[in-house]
């Protein structure tokens, strides 16, 4: 008789223990922790675990604490999808999240598809995840169409018309350069020049003095942070005053360090309110929770994986106690008029783009972003 307790108690607590340890909801991340994009990464990430550590610090979801699993792919599109098919087969995540690059948001559609997961807030403004609709993406931020096109017709109003375009040679160059077309075919005018570089290791000194020759009033720079720093340092070694523009993917601070003495005038589209503004409930949360972790204050990358992090904790919220992929990807698209904290977000069937918010700022003499 008390051989049978002593095995019904060993087998409970073995349940128990079995029970604890997956109680956490697991959530995976394959970005680019080092390389190129590595200062955006990371600020995209501390902006997720803000409310990610607030949400998990008051029970989690459903009881259920929320880790994230970030794993490095060093920018290349085959280790994201090697790293996510390890995440979802070996650490049984449900969805993924908030992973950097256009090549890369490609590369992972096929594995979404295949193994019916949602990919959730994806750091990339690339049309192909919009349209058409793809049933596992839910984007979160505008499209770098608009940013571009948005930056352009900025320029023209203030009587720019020589305005040059160096892309990255890759899809997330080529989608945002259509963006700047069409924001060129709005203002009436043509590019000066459209020239495209390497993404690995680019050299710009030939770039540059072509640029610089041709007397360009501006320079639109379509590149990962670490490349467009180097772009700005070689046209300003080729003697160029030319403005130039870049867009929300280099929206942090650690492409305002990489820019070293040539930051100020800098033009960064932005896809998220001024992060310094107090008037926009959202930032002011993100504020006070960033100071209560000793933070100085959030960039605009943290705003993104801010923002990302509660339209995923509203899926997981809406998806009940046991989410699955499935689940959660339903419970997203049943996302109508959710606040944010000032910014409205719904998804429907034949609609996951999310946000449309893009506006401008320079980079002032302080180092920062200015509205």
């Amino acid at each position: 008789m008390k051989g049978t307790l002593k095995l019904g108690l060993g087998l409970a607590l073995t349940l128990l223990l079995s029970t604890t340890s997956f109680a956490q909801i697991r959530i995976g991340q394959p970005s680019g922790f080092t390389g190129s994009v590595s200062a955006g990464v990371k600020e995209n990430t501390d902006g997720a675990r803000l409310w990610l550590d607030a949400v998990n610090a008051r029970g989690g979801v459903h009881g259920q604490k929320i880790e994230l699993l970030s794993v490095d792919d060093q920018f290349d599109p085959r280790k994201t999808v090697e790293l996510a098919r390890e995440l979802i087969t070996r650490d049984k995540v449900i969805a993924l999240f908030l992973n950097r690059g256009t090549p890369h948001a490609e590369a992972l559609l096929p594995v979404l598809e295949a193994f019916k997961l949602p990919l959730v807030a994806p750091s990339t403004g690339a049309m192909v995840l919009h349209e058409p609709v793809n049933p596992w993406v839910f984007n979160v931020r505008a499209t770098y169409q608009r940013e571009a096109a948005r930056a352009i017709e900025h320029l023209a109003s203030i009587g720019m018309s020589r305005i040059a375009v160096w892309q990255t040679d890759d899809s997330f160059g080529a989608d945002s350069a259509t963006g700047a077309l069409k924001g060129f075919e709005k203002a009436g005018i043509k590019p000066l020049l459209q020239e495209r570089f390497a993404r690995d290791k680019p050299d710009f000194s030939g770039l540059a003095q072509q640029t610089t020759a041709q007397q360009a009033q501006a320079v639109l720079v379509i590149g990962s942070a670490g490349n467009t720093a180097n772009a700005v340092k070689a046209l300003r070694g080729a003697g160029s005053k030319a403005q130039v523009v870049t867009l929300s993917n280099n929206a942090s601070e650690g492409f305002i360090k990489l820019l070293g003495e040539h930051a100020r005038g800098v033009i960064v589209t932005q896809v998220f309110p001024n992060e310094r503004s107090v008037s926009s409930p959202m930032i002011k949360e993100a504020m006070e929770l960033a100071k209560a972790k000793g933070l100085q204050g959030v960039s605009p990358a943290m705003m993104e994986g801010y923002a990302a992090a509660k339209v995923l904790v509203e899926g997981l919220r809406r998806a009940g106690p046991r989410p699955t992929s499935q689940g959660l990807r339903d419970a997203l698209e049943s996302i109508r008029g959710f606040d944010l904290g000032g910014l409205s977000l719904g998804y429907a069937r034949d609609d996951h783009t999310g946000l449309d918010f893009a506006d401008l700022s320079i980079i002032d003499s302080a180092g920062k972003f200015r509205r």
